[in-house]
This record gives C-alpha cells, sequence and structure tokens, in this order.
C-alpha cells in the first residue's frame, strides 16, 4: 500500500469510530478489534462480537505517554520507566482508571493501557485523539489470531471497517508483556 493508502484506510478508521463503529485493525502485537474505549455502547458490543463475559477486561491503545494521563490517575514515576525501556510491547495494568467505557474498568478500579510503538496503530490512536479497545480479534476461547488470515470470517463480518493496512503481513506476532503496577510503585509481571 502507498503512503496515500494507508492515510485514507486510517481516516476511514477514525471515522467509523467516531460513529461508534468497531474496527478490525493491525496492532503492535496481534489483530484487534476496535472501538471508542470512552463509548460503552461499543464496548458492549465488541463483547458481544468476541461472545465474552463482561467481567473480563479488555485493554486499550493510547499514541503516546502523555495520553496515558487522561485515562488513569496516580500513575507512579516507575510507569515512564516501564515505557521506556520495554524492549517489546508492554500492557499496564493501572489503578484510578477515569473517561473510560464502565464496562473497561475491573471491579478494583484498574484498567489496562498500552503505548502502541507501532506507526499504523499509533496513528491511528492519534487521529482519533482517544484510546480505542484493543482485544485479539478472536471469539473467545479460540486462539489469538497472529496473522490477518487466521481471522474467523464471523469476526471479519462481525465489525463495520475492516483496515487494509498489514492484511499481507506474513510474520507471526505475539502478545504483549503485561504488568500490573500499583499507585505505590510496586509491580507485578502478569505475562513476561
Amino acid at each position: 500500500m502507498t503512503q496515500k493508502d494507508i492515510a485514507e484506510d486510517i481516516r476511514c478508521a477514525v471515522e467509523t469510530l467516531r460513529k461508534g463503529g468497531l474496527i478490525l485493525y493491525p496492532t503492535d502485537t496481534i489483530w484487534g478489534i476496535g472501538c471508542d474505549a470512552t463509548n460503552e455502547e461499543a464496548v458492549r458490543r465488541v463483547f458481544a462480537l468476541k461472545q465474552r463475559a463482561d467481567s473480563k477486561a479488555m485493554l486499550c491503545l493510547v499514541d503516546s505517554p502523555d495520553r496515558l494521563q487522561r485515562y488513569a490517575r496516580g500513575i507512579p514515576d516507575v510507569a515512564w520507566d516501564l515505557i521506556e525501556f520495554a524492549e517489546r510491547p508492554l500492557t499496564l495494568i493501572l489503578d484510578g482508571a477515569v473517561n473510560l467505557a464502565p464496562s473497561l474498568v475491573a471491579e478494583d478500579g484498574s484498567v489496562g493501557l498500552r503505548v502502541t510503538r507501532e506507526a499504523i496503530s499509533r496513528e491511528l490512536c492519534y487521529r482519533f485523539q482517544k484510546a480505542v479497545v484493543s482485544t485479539s480479534a478472536n471469539i473467545s476461547g479460540e486462539p489469538s489470531p497472529s496473522i490477518f488470515s487466521e481471522i474467523d470470517p464471523a469476526i471479519v463480518q462481525g465489525v463495520d471497517y475492516v483496515m487494509r493496512s498489514r492484511q499481507n503481513d506474513t510474520h507471526p506476532s505475539r502478545p504483549s508483556q503485561i504488568v500490573r503496577l500499583k499507585a505505590d510503585g510496586e509491580f507485578k509481571v502478569l505475562r513476561p
């Protein structure tokens, strides 16, 4: 795809997000189902599409460390070092979730957030100017697809927009590292 094609693809995805729609998009890890992380109705549609219990949290992507502060209060200083020095994608489970759809917030008030460094998903988040839900593009309980061609047709048909960018990538990806980071700076690696 040309840069112009990629820009148009991102524009269409952002327009879909703004209308409360669901997108299928490439992330810094695996292909994801996304929506506006502040739109409760859209988030519920993602749960329904994945046939997933509302009690299982989904994470959100943002385009920069600065934007994290819009969605979590009291982020400890160590978070910035973890983000800066992470060698691969890192999802932080942070306390004090705010400004998000209620069903994205865990019972303990935490939320999973990741700063994406991958060009397309970062630009998507930047253009949208909000957090974007990012959950694996699979039916709950099924394997997560590492490339586009592995995505279940029911998922492809269940979203409002399928991004064309990176559909031909055949390099398998893997999920992010997950670190639970408490407000006092104590952290625990949940997925190495």
